[in-house]
């Protein structure tokens, strides 16, 4: 049977600035384990601290610029474009641009805080 999600749990985001996030499908808001799906909205300037989380994440940018820095390099993602990161890659994500940015994260399998290993303070 099909389990409607009637509204999203707002989840408490790492980070220097506020950043809102809206978990439609996850561990918190449906008790999914395989996989979540989040809309994100972050201010500019606002930055995380690096992960090496335990899942792939698969990132549509709505509005934007998204920033995603890896040991390879940096990958600016503007407003229609997408973006992989694989489980076991260190990674940081900010939105360095005047306007932060808007976009939807799919974590397969679901993202924990237990599985995303952030650095240090």
């Amino acid at each position: 049977m099909a389990q409607l999600i009637e509204r999203p749990t707002r989840i408490e985001a790492a980070g220097n600035k506020p950043k809102l996030i809206d978990e439609y499908i996850g561990l918190v808001n449906s008790q999914t384990a395989q996989l979540s799906i989040a809309r994100m909205q972050s201010p500019a300037g606002w930055r995380e601290p690096g992960q090496t989380p335990e899942f792939d994440e698969y990132t549509i940018v709505l509005n934007g610029l998204l920033r995603v820095e890896t040991t390879a390099g940096i990958v600016d993602v503007h407003a229609g474009q997408a973006v992989i990161t694989r489980k076991g890659e260190w990674v940081r994500y900010s939105t360095p641009g005047p306007a932060g940015a808007e976009y939807v994260a799919v974590c397969l399998p679901a993202f924990s805080p237990a599985t995303v290993h952030r650095d240090p303070a």
